[in-house]
């Protein structure tokens, strides 16, 4: 701690829990936004008889953005108010795009029909949401400690996935009741709440909460502020093109597919099959996110602790291969209830389980100089996966019938379970120092020895 300038207020590098706990209620304003237009809407649209090539535009849309955050991340690594910390300027002004657009998509007030314009403004919302999901990854590379990480990824992933559960069951019975704008309206408004916390908090002590504040940047964040393109540039690309980088991205890219296929597939087998309408359909998949959210805080951050990342990725792939080969052979059975409910349930929590095992890999692959850049850029390759398997979803009539989803999303998680059976990725440092005594120093992003184990 800087002694000379004593700790004040919410300062996020002088304590564990209140960085912990940052984490977790970002993402739950995170959530939010995909929980309305990833769940809460197609379940809206197939509910009022959309197509799954009409449900499949709009979620492909929905997730192009998170497709192409990989340039938002160089943008926020290059310029930024240092004043106001590395992250919190991006973060006040995403959420401040994503309430514009929700305000202006609840004054047009679309049907269920309007594909273009539904499409459209879940662009647009998910665009903003992007660049505060980067603001949030970049924030949390910044801010945490390697011991604080794997229980980081499940405060993260766990609260996600309760605003994702918690904006998908509200909107999903507010669109029933109210219509579509008036869920536009409650999002915005619980975004706008959000607001306030980010502005009562600093990253690191004696920063500017707001632009008129008072404050100065942080020593630590000039010395790695990196102020030309050419040095962010370099960086970037010879941390992302080392082997064991580039043997990352299929992994993180399948477990995308996972996501963008089941997001679209279920609304389609809860209307189609198990005829369950918006309300229903919204109301499980908030379920299914809050158990895998409470899974993801407690279980999942406590196993990749316990284990480490890679060897409990492993045992999460193999479970959801599993899960998707039953509902691949039992497509007589979608329409029985229980077997839909064990479906949603299943998929959503391992997905989280899958995201927060994988999370700390991807954190120790990256250069602190460009630690938003590079951790975007895998993220980014994530959300690629994601709109090719919503896209895939819509070629289903073509490939024989609904149930060809589960072959694609299958296809994806066997490559990244075969990579991380086959690649030595990062550990933890403790792990290296028990082979190299004198070692208080690793590259987080080289080739490493298999671990001793005593």
């Amino acid at each position: 701690m800087d002694t000379a300038h004593p700790a004040s207020g919410l300062v996020l590098e002088h304590s564990r829990p209140l960085r912990l706990f940052t984490l977790f209620i970002l993402y739950v304003g995170q959530g939010m936004p995909i929980g309305l237009f990833w769940f809460a809407v197609p379940a809206w649209m197939a509910v009022n008889g959309a197509s799954a090539g009409d449900v499949g535009t709009v979620a492909g849309f929905t997730a192009l953005p998170w497709s192409l955050k990989l340039v938002n991340g160089f943008i926020m690594d290059r310029y930024t108010s240092l004043p106001m910390g590395r992250r919190r300027a991006w973060l006040l002004g995403a959420q401040g795009v994503m309430i514009a657009s929700l305000l202006v998509a609840a004054g047009i007030a679309p049907e269920a029909n309007d594909v273009a314009f539904l499409a459209a403004i879940g662009f647009a919302v998910n665009m903003a949401t992007t660049f505060q999901d980067v603001a949030v990854d970049g924030l949390a590379v910044d801010i945490m400690s390697e011991d604080e990480r794997a229980r980081g990824a499940g405060m993260m992933f766990g609260g996600q996935a309760i605003g994702i559960a918690a904006a998908a069951a509200i909107c999903g019975f507010v669109i029933e009741d109210y219509g579509a704008p008036a869920a536009f309206m409650v999002i915005a408004a619980l975004i706008a709440a959000l607001c306030g916390y980010i502005a009562a908090f600093a990253e690191r002590e004696g920063e500017q909460r707001l632009p008129w504040s008072e404050g100065r940047s942080h020593e630590r964040n000039l010395a790695i502020q990196l102020e030309a393109w050419g040095p962010l540039l370099k960086s970037t690309f010879g941390s992302l093109t080392k082997l064991v980088s580039l043997l990352w991205l299929p992994v993180l890219f399948g477990r995308g597919i996972l996501y963008g296929g089941m997001t679209g597939a279920t609304p389609l087998i809860g209307a189609n099959y198990a005829g369950w309408d918006t309300s229903a359909i919204s109301s499980l998949t908030a379920m299914a996110g809050l158990v895998g959210g409470v899974l993801a805080m407690t279980l999942g951050g406590w196993l990749g602790d316990r284990f480490g990342a890679k060897r409990i990725g492993i045992v999460w792939l193999c479970v959801q291969l599993a899960g998707l080969a039953a509902m691949y052979f039992s497509q007589s059975l979608w329409g029985n209830p229980a077997v839909f409910t064990a479906f949603v349930i299943g998929w959503v929590s391992l997905d989280l389980l899958l995201t927060v095992a994988l999370l700390p890999i991807s954190m120790r692959l990256c250069d602190p100089s460009v630690a938003a850049t590079q951790f975007t850029i895998y993220m980014a390759v994530s959300n690629f996966g994601i709109s090719f398997g919503a896209f895939m979803l819509g070629r289903t009539d073509a490939m024989g019938g609904l149930s060809s989803i589960f072959l694609v999303v299958g296809a994806g998680c066997a490559v990244a379970l075969a990579l991380l059976l086959a690649v030595r990725y990062p550990r933890r440092p403790e792990y290296y120092a028990r082979q190299a005594e004198a070692a208080m120093v690793f590259d987080s992003a080289a080739p490493v020895p298999r671990e001793r184990r005593g």
